[in-house]
This record gives structure tokens, sequence and C-alpha cells, in this order.
């Protein structure tokens, strides 16, 4: 019962939403004892030749009166019941959501995505059992076993009830027992859920990868693997549910030989009679849901638990990006100033990824990050964006500390374009419109002008319309990445952070983008990261990252005749540049 004590705060929260479920409950069993009561009545009647038209007229009319009663008692406990089964639901998803929306990035790298749609699905569907299923199985079996009982000894034979019921505690032991059992096993069975729900996710994604090296058959024997192992352990779960039927049966049968046997004795010897003989087994019929819901009972309420220990496991876990509530409410502007002595990520505190690394970005000055791969270049983004606060050093934008600003403040000033942009399943016009729900669609014409994607547009069959697909999966490398520059540049940032997202375009491309955005971003800061340094050369101040260092900085001319490291990898891609334009001219 502990999953009833730990949802006691929705329970509280929904009393009267309850109150009147279980009321409900209440007159609907309490009126399902007249129909029994009545045909014993009735029998007795017959069985001593006192059954008269009127007498039958009445009977008739209280069974109906007591049907059409306890159809409206019925409509209220299940309205009531289910209703807030369904509302515990919702209010558990919003806040499961809403907790997904807020964690950082560490949280993402310890749980994968397959697990954390299985504890949003799986989870909160067991969970909302309990708050239904649950509740009702709870509260039926207590009041209509009670009721039941009563009135069979009330109005049949107390020695015959009390003789009759002698197999139910067995009930007890054998619920207590299969329930702990189902527990351990239904954690196992969740825990398979996620691994193969998780599964089905990264190989849909992965699905243009997976194809072009040929792995197909590879990854369906893989899932079909994980499925066996899932199959296996969930047939265990069944297993331990299936004894509870056969085991309630046995109980239910046993009361039944019984009541005949003992019954039909006292029927014999004129203590009970032949109408209370049938109403008893009558009542003894109303006692198989209540055993059968204690067996449903504590394989809901297992389940429930499980789920709900994992969900809340979920909830508990704090995000390390606080969110300064009463801080700076007004959008920073200004000299950025990246002073970071030292940062290591979370997952290995001991390897510092940045040291030492101090940049000062005056307002509407472009910086540029180049560095060979695993440089730190997109770590120094990481910190400006907040993705993590644990660092030493500080980082400040318009003379604030970048933590003194709320959330909501802060990050809708920054333009951020990573290498690999997510797109969502829409439209190309509602992709970009997703960073300014209210953008016009003159707005929208003229992002896709400075991202280079406006000839591209034009030659889709649907224009701004078509539909990018699953994660962009109709779309080239190039347009995904310009896409996601017109979603940027649609907000008109005063900061914004292009993260190696130039990488896929063409150099002609690259050029035309890099002339709107020196045109039309006067004033406004710019950082870009790049690996081709034609995509920096032309900022004010370049710096070159090596193992989290700064080891070159400059403008392009100043690195150019330092003649290290920025000018052997210049020489380099210029003189590749050249090659591949021979080998296509010839």
């Amino acid at each position: 019962m502990g999953i009833f004590k730990k949802l006691s705060w929705y329970f509280k929260q929904e009393k009267i939403t309850y109150f009147r479920g279980l009321l409900g409950l209440l007159l609907t069993v309490v009126i399902g004892i007249i129909p029994a009561r009545l045909i014993g009545n009735l029998i007795d009647l017959i069985h001593n030749k006192q059954l008269t038209s009127s007498r039958l007229v009445f009977l008739l009319a209280l069974l109906l009166g007591a049907t059409i009663f306890q159809y409206v008692a019925r409509y209220i406990w299940r309205t009531a019941i289910w209703g807030g089964a369904a509302k515990l639901e919702r209010v558990l998803r919003t806040r499961l959501f809403s907790h997904f929306m807020n964690m950082d990035r560490p949280f993402y790298n310890r749980h994968r995505t397959g697990d954390l749609m299985a504890h949003a699905t799986n989870d909160l569907s067991a969970i909302q059992r309990v708050a239904g299923g649950g509740i009702l199985q709870f509260a039926d079996s207590i009041i209509t076993g009670g009721t039941t009982l009563i009135a069979m000894m009330m109005f049949v034979d107390w020695r015959l009830t009390l003789i009759a019921i002698i197999p139910f505690p067995l009930l007890a032991v054998m619920a207590r027992y299969l329930g702990m059992k189902i527990h351990i096993a239904f954690g196992d069975s969740q825990a398979a859920f996620s691994k193969l729900n998780n599964k089905a996710q990264e190989s849909i994604s992965g699905i243009k990868v997976i194809k072009s090296l040929g792995q197909e058959s590879e990854d369906v024997t893989d899932f079909n693997q994980q499925i066996d192992k899932t199959i296996e352990i969930n047939r265990r779960v069944n297993r331990l549910d299936a004894m509870f039927d056969p085991v309630t049966t046995l109980i239910i049968s046993i009361s039944y030989v019984i009541t005949i046997v003992y019954g039909g004795i006292l029927v014999t010897n004129g203590t009970i009679t032949i109408g209370n003989l049938v109403s008893f087994i009558a009542y003894l019929s109303r006692m198989i849901w209540p055993i059968f819901a204690v067996g449903m009972l504590f394989n809901t309420l297992e389940r429930g638990n499980a789920s709900y220990d994992r969900v809340m496991s979920l909830l508990g876990e704090k995000t390390a990006i606080l969110d300064a509530k009463d801080g700076i409410s007004t959008p920073p502007s200004g000299e950025l100033k990246f002073d970071i002595d030292k940062f290591s990520y979370p997952d290995n505190r001991e390897e510092p990824v940045l040291k030492n690394v101090h940049l000062d970005i005056k307002a509407g000055k472009t910086l540029g990050i180049v560095g060979k791969v695993g440089a730190s270049k997109s770590t120094i983004m990481e910190l400006i964006l907040r993705q993590f606060d644990q660092y030493e050093g500080s980082i400040s934008y318009g003379g604030h500390n970048i933590k003194d600003y709320q959330l909501d403040a802060y990050l809708p000033v920054i333009g951020y374009v990573p290498q690999n942009s997510f797109m969502f399943s829409e439209s190309i016009r509602n992709n970009i419109r997703f960073a300014l729900p209210e953008a016009t669609d003159e707005q929208v014409e003229a992002a896709i002008v400075k991202s280079g994607l406006k000839n591209q547009v034009d030659k889709f069959p649907n224009g701004l319309d078509t539909n990018v697909g699953e994660e962009g999966i109709s779309m080239s490398g190039g347009q995904r990445q310009r896409l996601a520059i017109a979603r940027a540049l649609i907000i008109d940032p005063e900061l914004l952070i292009l993260d190696d997202a130039l990488s896929a375009v063409d150099a002609e491309t690259e050029s035309e983008i890099l002339q709107h955005l020196h045109e039309e971003r006067s004033g406004k800061t710019t950082i870009i990261a790049a690996h081709r340094l034609s995509s920096v050369m032309d900022a004010d101040e370049i710096v070159v990252m090596e193992n989290g260092q700064i080891i070159e900085r400059g403008n392009h001319a100043q690195l150019m005749k330092k003649r290290g490291w920025y000018h052997e990898m210049f020489e380099r891609q210029e003189l590749q540049t050249k090659v591949e334009g021979g080998s296509t001219n010839g």
C-alpha cells in the first residue's frame, strides 16, 4: 500500500473528487444488495404458493428502481474516479515534461532518449492505473466485500457465512507472496522496455547511417535479440500475474462447495429457507469480484509503485543551471568578457578542457575561433550559452555576470547555430518561425535571403511550405545549416554564435552568407568557430585554440605574419582550394 501513501499529496488535493467517487461506489454496492434479497423473497413466495400478481409487480418495480438508481450511482463513481486518474496523469506528464525542459546537458548525457520516453509513457500509465483502477479495486473490494458479508449474515445465516469464507484468508497469503515477486519482475520489465524503446529510437534516427553502411540486417538482428530478451522478462511477469486468477477461482470453488453442502443441511433442518440459500449463493457470487479485485490490486499497486519510484527519481534530479528568478530582467548588450581560468566537464572533473582562456569582445565586433578538432572551441560557446555553470572564473555581458541575468532575459538575445542543427518535422516556414512564432512572411523571406537559402527554397515544390521531414531528412546538410542560420537571424540577435555552422556549404555560399552578416549585423556582436579559415579571416580578432588554451591571437594579417599554426593551416587550405578548383575546371 506504499504507493497510496506516496500519492497521498494528490488524493488530498482531489479529496472532493474521490469522496464523490467513493460515495457513488458505496451507493452502487448497497443498492446491489437489494436484487439478491428480492429474488430470494420471490422464490420463497413461489415455494410457499403465496405469490400474487400485485406482489410480483411490486417486486419487479423494486428491481427496476434499484437498477436505475444503481446506473446513476455507477455513473457518478466512474466519472469521478477515472476522471481523477486522468487528471493525475496530466499533472505528472506536465511536471515531467517541464522537468525535461529545465534540465541541463549532464542530465541528458546520463539518460538516453528511449529511457526518458519510456518514463513518460509506460511509467505514467502505470501510475494512472493506481489512481483509477487501484482506488476502485481497493475501495470496491472493501465496500463490496464488507457489505455483502453483512448482508449474508443479516439476511441469511451468520454460521453459514463464517464457514463459507474460511478459504478466503488463503488469498491474503497468496497475494502478498506473488505481489513481492511481481514488484521485482515488473521493475525488470520496465527496464527492458526502456532499452527496447531506446534501441528503436536510435535506429530510426540513424537510419541514413545504417543504410549507407549496409547494416540493415545486422541492426534488425540486434533489435530482434532485444525483443527476445524483453519478451522473456515479460513472460515471467505474466506467469506470476496469471497465478492470481486460478488461485482465486479455486478459493471461490471451495466456498461454493461448502455453501451447497452446509447450506443444504440448514435448509433440510429448517434453519433457513430455500429462498435464503438462493440469496446466499447470489451474495457469494458477488464476493468473486472483491476477491479478484484483491488479486488485481496487488498487481496494480506493485506496477504503479515501481513506476512511481522511477519517475520520482527523475524528478528528483536537480539542474546545475540555476535561474536567477529575481535577477536582471533587462536583456544584455554591450561588451562580452570571457575570463575562464579552468573548466572541466562534470563527468571528468580531473581533466580540464579550458585553461586560462580570456576573451574581450567589444560590442559590434566579430570574434573568430579556430583550431584542431577537440581544441575546445565549442566548449567556449557552451559556457556562454550557460549549458554549464561550474567553472573557475567569470563570464560577463554588458558589465554583469551572466549568472545574474534571468534566463528568459539572457538567452533570447543569443542566436545560436551549431554544426548539426535539429529540424522539426514541419515546414521550412515553421522551422524558421520556431525562434519567433509571431514573425511575418516578410521577416521569414528576409531571413532566408540572409542565410543564402532563398535560391534553394524557390526550387522546392511547395516553397516555404515544404515539409523538411523527421529531423530535416529531406534536406542536405548545407540546406539544414542555412535553415538554422535563418532561424537564428530572424530574431535579430544581439549576439550571434556560429559553431562551425558553415562547414556543409560551398565556398561561394559561405562568402555570400558572410557578406550578408557583415552588412546586416552592423553594431551587433558575432562569434564564429570554424575549421575553414575563410569563415573567420574578416573577423576583428581571431584566436587559435589547442588543448583548451589560446596559442595564437590577432587579426588575419597579424596571424599570417606570425607564421604559426594559423599561417600553416591557411596556406594548406588555400592550396587545397586551388587544387580542387583546377580539378573541377579540368
